[in-house]
């Protein structure tokens, strides 16, 4: 299996490396050399099901699935969670037509280049560092789902509370391997070829919790030959 060991995120024109994963939604394997030389894909490289923006971030991306679908673009979610949690979740959460994986090794994060930030005091060196002081300045606007612009921790507890979501010890094991595990959506062409993405480390951590705006996944994939 492939592996990148670039100092950045994989970029548009980069070769996408494969990576060999659990299925969640399905028995078996599942590869990124499945889909070359077959269809585009749209792989969402995300953190654990215990990020709740993740949660967020995901179904947001099954939304678009068949709007991808009709434009002959496959759908690959990858979650860092144990495959038997993943499972369990999607059982009482499911997604249609979802297509995930599990990676709790972070695996596939390494290989499309997307750091694990560690969290510090108040040292900042995007993308490798960030001070701790730096994440609770940062203040979340999310209608609808926050009743008031939030820090990213308080935010969290509060979506976490609004969804009824658990902590586990497998969760816990995520977050003291992974918390800062930054994510990212890249969008592959038939031959493997990255040709879109939009990840948490681009812009200094500025993408940090966001979600592409719908209309730019579907303009990259109508700007894409099928």
């Amino acid at each position: 299996m492939q592996e990148n060991h670039t100092e950045r995120p994989l970029q548009p024109g980069d070769r996408a490396p494969n990576v060999v994963l659990d299925a969640i939604t399905r028995q078996g394997k599942i590869a990124i050399d499945d889909f070359r030389g077959q269809r585009p894909v749209l792989v969402g490289l995300f953190r654990g099901l215990h990020c709740p923006f993740c949660r967020r971030q995901i179904a947001a991306m099954s939304e678009l699935t068949g709007a991808l679908q009709e434009k002959g673009i496959d759908s690959l979610t990858v979650v860092n969670t144990p495959i038997e949690r993943a499972r369990l979740y999607f059982r009482y959460h499911p997604l249609p037509n979802l297509l995930a994986a599990s990676d709790p090794e972070r695996v596939s994060h390494r290989a499309f280049g997307l750091p694990n930030v560690q969290f510090t005091e108040d040292e900042t060196d995007w993308p490798r560092k960030v001070g701790i002081s730096a994440v609770r300045s940062m203040r979340l606007d999310m209608p609808g789902e926050l009743p008031q612009p939030m820090d990213p921790m308080t935010a969290m507890e509060f979506l976490d509370k609004a969804d009824g979501y658990e902590i586990t010890e497998d969760d816990k094991h995520m977050v003291a391997t992974g918390e800062g595990q930054l994510v990212g959506e890249f969008l592959l062409d038939r031959d493997g070829v990255i040709r879109w993405c939009f990840t948490e480390a681009e812009e200094a951590g500025r993408h940090m919790f966001g979600i592409p705006a719908p209309r730019e996944v579907m303009s990259a994939a109508s700007n894409m030959a099928v």
